[in-house]
């Protein structure tokens, strides 16, 4: 869904790993955004309502044969331009500049540098002082700048770190703003938007609410039915209240219990949205179907290949005592809309292909109903807090789509699920009780297939192992693992053994992404 009721900053993804971090930046002002690439930033500047563009970095050199570049009519639209590194080289090259690789000048910079101010640094350096400290990553530089343009700043190496055209309001910085590296970057962003563009603070959990339910009721009509896959999950939760606050009882959700839930999972969501919200809610126990064609298969990939399928065929039964619906509402986000194929129909690296709901056969010939596709996961925590849904939803550590069957190596069986359930609650419950969650990225329980040797009651056990993992992420790219308390983790392996049968040794994962990954499978 694209918002016309709010002027926000168009960014140009000129290939750089910090895009979604920029967009995020301008969000966390209250100010919308939206990514897209060069030959598609004409037609959305058509399409939406901006106030100002950002041109972000990119790994190419703006001179080479083939670099990305836009339509020079983009410069004389007369609306405020924050060229970032690649953005900068590009719009000096298309003013009239010159832009030079690094082996004619010192001019590499990689990592921290200091950022000397000129006597006139221009409006997007207020309130900060000279020298600055700020993040490079270029081997090209700018050696000489189009006519009316002036220097903001310099570093040792790079003579022109910044410059601005005070007129025509472009604004030009080799280095990166949108990291936490650059001190005052966040300064720097903030003068741009508020001072040089002159934007205002209105895309607020409460306008985006407003908005996407006034947009679901014209895209669904006044009788179109919605079929919704709910897992429960912050994204899935927040698109079916937003959904049903917009059609009411015309939303069907479809839980699909799987048999590789966390403990309490089936009743936490059958109490909270059939009750509480009083959704239309449809149960289907499918244990054992699943657990059946699990039986015997030990390879992840296969494990994750069997569950999608047979998901698929779970919903599309369940689907088929709907006959009325004619959309499927999905909490696709934007950060799967930009990873996409299909998300800009641009020359950017695609990360990865995405779909809702395990991949749903086209041949279903539903509509699409997305009401969270134009926000980041933060955006949508705060939106679910203001549509009354619970810390435990909200603040919902991330879940595996194949559940416990990622976290049990080897072979599912139901005896195993369930000593996994139980020892993961114990875990759980345990660092949310001290309140350890809020700092934590993701926090289980792992079962090995294989049998230690142990004392209990003077007698030789011969049991599972049961490995606790913790880590503190940011975006799980990378992530390090937990610190934990040694009482708490003391407590945790003392209740595991007691409470949990089949287990007699509790271990601790205390390796960091890369060179591991979060998960075990």
């Amino acid at each position: 869904m694209e918002t016309r009721n709010h002027k926000g900053v168009l960014i140009v993804d000129f290939g750089t790993q910090y895009c979604q971090l920029i967009a995020r930046r301008v969000r966390e002002q209250g100010i919308f955004s939206r990514i897209t690439v060069p030959g598609k930033a004409l037609e959305a500047l058509e399409e939406g309502n901006y106030g100002a563009i950002i041109l972000s970095g990119g790994p190419q050199s703006v001179y080479e044969e083939g670099a990305p570049s836009l339509d020079r009519e983009i410069l004389d639209k007369g609306l405020p331009i924050l060229g970032i590194c690649y953005g900068m080289q590009w719009t000096v090259q298309a003013l009239g500049g010159v832009v030079a690789p690094a082996a004619a000048k010192a001019a590499r910079e990689y990592g921290h540098a200091e950022l000397r101010l000129s006597e006139a640094p221009g409006p997007l350096f207020d309130g900060v002082e000279s020298p600055t400290r700020v993040w490079m990553s270029h081997g090209d530089h700018v050696e000489s700048l189009p006519s009316g343009f002036a220097v903001s700043g310099s570093t040792d190496t790079c003579e022109i770190a910044a410059a601005y055209h005070q007129a025509n309001r472009i604004y030009l910085l080799q280095f990166h703003p949108e990291v936490s590296h650059s001190l005052d970057g966040q300064v720097i962003l903030r003068n741009f938007l508020f001072g040089a563009a002159g934007l205002h603070a209105d895309w607020t959990p409460g306008s985006i609410v407003e908005e996407t339910v006034a947009e679901l009721r014209e895209q669904i009509g006044e009788e179109g039915e919605v079929i919704l896959g709910l897992s429960g999950g912050v994204d899935s939760s927040v698109a079916a209240v937003l959904i049903q606050k917009a059609i009411g009882r015309r939303l069907h959700c479809i839980f699909v219990d799987n048999g590789l839930l966390r403990h309490g999972e089936r009743e936490g969501v059958e109490k909270l949205f059939a009750r509480n919200f009083d959704m239309d809610l449809h149960v289907v126990d499918a244990r054992e179907r699943f657990l059946g064609e699990l039986a015997g298969v030990t390879d992840p990939e296969q494990k994750r290949k069997i569950i999608g399928r047979v998901f698929v065929e779970v919903f599309e039964k369940a689907k088929q005592k709907l006959p009325k619906a004619r959309f499927l509402g999905q909490g696709t986000l934007y950060p799967d809309v930009i990873e996409s194929v299909a998300a800009h129909g641009g020359a950017t690296s695609v990360i990865k292909s995405h779909h809702n709901v395990g991949g749903l056969p086209e041949e279903m010939e539903m509509e699409l109903v997305e009401p969270l596709r134009t926000l980041f996961k933060d955006e949508v925590r705060a939106i679910g807090r203001s549509l009354g849904l619970p810390p435990e939803v909200i603040d919902r550590q991330p879940f595996p789509g194949p559940g416990l069957a990622v976290r049990i190596l080897g072979e599912i069986t139901e005896e195993r699920c369930e000593i996994l359930r139980q020892a993961d609650h114990i875990f759980t419950s345990e660092v949310e009780a001290e309140g350890l969650h809020k700092g934590l990225w993701q926090y289980f329980a792992v079962l090995l297939p294989v049998r230690s040797v142990g004392v209990m009651g003077d007698a030789r056990t011969y049991e599972f192992p049961i490995v606790l993992r913790a880590v503190e992420s940011q975006d799980a790219m990378t992530a390090d693992w937990a610190f934990l308390p040694q009482e708490l983790l003391r407590r945790v392996s003392n209740r595991i053994i007691n409470e949990v049968p089949q287990v007699n040794r509790v271990t601790l994962d205390i390796t960091s992404k890369p060179p591991g990954t979060i998960e075990w499978e």
